[in-house]
């Protein structure tokens, strides 16, 4: 012990604490403990508890550093213009942003594949259970077809069965699908050819369509229209100027002879 104090008193140095800058106090009172008991009894096993224990006594230190500093006008903040050499490198930290970039493309490259894996998967799944249903379906048609054949059943609700199913698996816009009753194509054959059954003295006339003379016109009876021959029609005009016929013309030579 007295050989310490003797090596303690040859390197010790009476400097100003400008100097020295040491400052040895306690940590700061935590405010949100209840009782200042509770700040010196410190569990080390307590990660947290430790930390913060470390972080209330160096705050305590700049509580009492900083004033002393002041009165001393010795600066505490960095000047604007101060430059700093970077302890690595530029060439070095390219290196380094290059080799995590390319963990980064490696990660989204994964994470997309992985991606792509769970959608065919999920793909397989669909197609799998449609064929799965399609062929139950065939099945209890072809079930259906032959206790109908048999004389087993005599119900033919399979083919209206299956014309629905075959109608919803069409495709087709959601406009098309909700569309009821016929197309512009199928009404012009129904209004031209009508919808079957008899079809003899459709056109003959009625009681009510005998009596009607609204569409009567009196100048197309009569020829007396454009067109019709009448005297102040074209075709008027073109029948007096009509030549004579054949045999009109030699009864004409005759009778000038």
């Amino acid at each position: 012990q007295d050989g310490l104090k003797q090596c303690l008193a040859e390197f010790r140095q009476q400097l100003a604490w400008v100097e020295r800058l040491d400052v040895t106090l306690g940590p700061v009172a935590d405010p949100l403990s209840q009782n200042a008991s509770a700040n010196d009894a410190v569990d080390p096993e307590n990660d947290f508890q430790r930390e913060m224990s470390f972080y209330r006594q160096a705050q305590a230190a700049v509580l009492e550093a900083l004033p002393r500093l002041r009165k001393l006008q010795v600066p505490t903040r960095r000047p604007d213009d101060y430059f700093a050499e970077m302890a690595k490198s530029d060439q070095q930290m390219q290196k380094i942003r290059q080799k995590l970039k390319s963990k980064q493309e490696a990660m989204e490259r994964s994470e997309k594949a992985k991606q792509l894996r769970a959608m065919r998967k999920y793909g397989k799944k669909v197609q799998v259970e449609v064929l799965q249903r399609r062929q139950k379906e065939k099945k209890n048609m072809l079930n259906a077809v032959k206790k109908y054949q048999k004389g087993l059943s005599d119900k033919l609700d399979f083919l209206d069965e299956e014309q629905t199913s075959s109608q919803g698996n069409k495709k087709g816009n959601a406009s098309q699908r909700t569309k009821k009753g016929p197309n512009a194509k199928r009404r012009y054959k129904n209004q031209k050819f009508g919808f079957g059954g008899k079809k003899k003295g459709s056109k003959w006339n009625t009681k009510e369509s005998f009596n009607d003379v609204s569409s009567f016109q009196s100048k197309v009876a009569h020829n007396k229209g454009p067109g019709k021959g009448g005297r102040g029609g074209k075709g008027g005009k073109k029948a007096l100027n009509k030549r004579p016929g054949k045999r009109a013309r030699q009864k004409m030579k005759n009778r000038a002879r």
